[in-house]
């Protein structure tokens, strides 16, 4: 099977806008960038007949079917920035082929979270198409704007719109996520400032690809490999890769306190967090450096286990960082969420993820005993910010993680089996 035309001009319309997150500007909250995605994607919704809302230029949502209870799914439209290491135009969706999975799309955004939000799309279509639509229930398709910074898209829909009374976000992988851990930012600042220039990083949540610095007449460069700061397993951070270049180089690190904490950084010792829990381990990723005339700081992005106090954790990070006349702030904070995993929504879901993992790009029969079963995460997902909400989907988990990464792409036949869960979940939702 091959996408069909609307299904392919769809994505390559929406890949092409990059919505990353900007400066407000008259009715873009979040640039224009986000803006434009969402007035793509509602205006399709609407000429195919959907009830479509707009909250606030913020979020929207596509919507059918009848009933007092809903349905959601929650995706977002906008994007990280396309980052380094491209083979390929990151807007422009692009089609390749490969040996083990067949045709491989390419484009920011098209496993996290574009591809999802227009997967879940695609299938209240060909139920609408099909003549399907549900008599007892609605269904709502909510799409956000700023989820890949601080989420307030969804907590202004929360605020001003109907909530479902379950939902699932799509923007994780399969299983069921029963858990997500909390997601910490902490600054770390020289207010005394140090005699050199230095800068990585384009978001705190991506592992660096470069990095650079100026230091006593000399200029280093760092390369690494970006990831998400959810899997800084498979990354090289680009700014500890500068540290320790610095160091190996001779220079004395003595002299410059935010190098010095960088190069011996560790985080699951500086946090407390030495033991996991049922979420998993304690991970860290310095994602951001910048050292000019007007600031000297590091931001981390921590993903710390549902079981740990951020309060002993800040504690602990700040004396660290005290020890080495540095000073800690929190930049941000996301408590952790928790699901029974005997709950009957999770055990649904996990049933018809079950009947559907065969059909996906590179399975065998040993991943059906190891990828069954829900799991816990360190992405962050909506499901923080709005009630009865667990992440599910759509990338299968013996997959390379593509989130945040250079080259995202996802085989057009999982795409199409998305589509296929998508339609079955939405059925047995009752």
């Amino acid at each position: 099977m091959s996408l069909t035309q609307y299904q392919k001009d769809f994505l390559t319309k929406l890949i092409s806008i990059r919505s990353v997150g900007g400066d407000a500007a008259d009715g873009a909250p979040y640039g224009e960038g986000p803006r434009e995605a969402l007035d793509y994607f509602l205006g399709e919704a609407d000429k195919l007949g959907f009830k479509t809302g707009n909250v606030g230029n913020r979020a929207g949502y596509v919507e059918f079917g009848s009933g007092d209870k809903l349905f959601g799914i929650i995706c977002h439209l906008d994007v990280v920035p396309e980052g380094d290491g491209w083979n390929t135009d990151p807007f422009t969706l692009t089609f390749k082929e490969s040996d083990k999975q067949g045709t491989l799309m390419y484009g920011r955004g098209i496993v996290d979270d574009k591809g999802p939000a227009a997967a879940s799309f695609f299938a209240m279509k060909a139920l609408l198409d099909e003549g399907k639509i549900p008599s007892d229930y609605r269904v709502r398709l909510i799409v956000g704007t700023d989820e890949e910074r601080t989420a307030s898209c969804i907590e202004h829909y929360v605020e001003n719109d109907e909530v479902p009374a379950f939902s699932i976000t799509p923007d994780a992988e399969f299983p069921v996520i029963f858990s997500e851990k909390s997601i910490f930012h902490v600054k770390i600042v020289d207010k005394n400032g140090e005699n050199l220039t230095a800068c990585g990083g384009s978001a705190v949540n991506m592992v660096p690809a470069k990095a650079s610095c100026v230091i006593e007449g000399q200029e280093f460069k760092a390369n690494g490999k970006p990831a998400h700061a959810a899997r800084t397993d498979l990354g090289i951070n680009a700014i500890e890769v500068l540290a320790r270049t610095l160091h190996d180089s001779g220079i004395d690190l003595e002299k410059y306190p935010l190098l010095k904490f960088i190069h011996e950084f560790k985080g699951k010792e500086f946090t407390g967090c030495l033991m996991p829990d049922e979420s998993g381990s304690l991970t860290s990723n310095i994602g951001l450096l910048k050292i000019d005339d007007e600031e000297c700081s590091i931001i981390i992005d921590f993903r710390v286990p549902i079981g740990y106090d951020l309060d002993d954790v800040f504690r602990n990070l700040s004396r660290k960082a005290t020890q080495y006349g540095l000073e800690a702030t929190i930049d941000s904070a996301l408590k952790g969420i928790y699901t029974d995993k005997n709950d009957p929504s999770v055990v649904k879901l996990t049933d018809i993820w079950s009947k559907h993992m065969s059909r996906l790009t590179g399975f065998t029969e040993g991943y059906r005993e190891k990828y069954t079963d829900a799991v816990a995460i360190g992405g962050g997902t909506y499901a923080k910010f709005i009630p009865n909400t667990v992440a599910y989907g759509l990338q299968a988990p013996w997959h390379a993680d593509q989130c945040h990464q250079a080259n995202e792409y996802a085989a057009v036949s999982d795409f199409l089996e998305w589509i296929e869960i998508m339609k079955e979940v939405i059925e047995s939702f009752n």
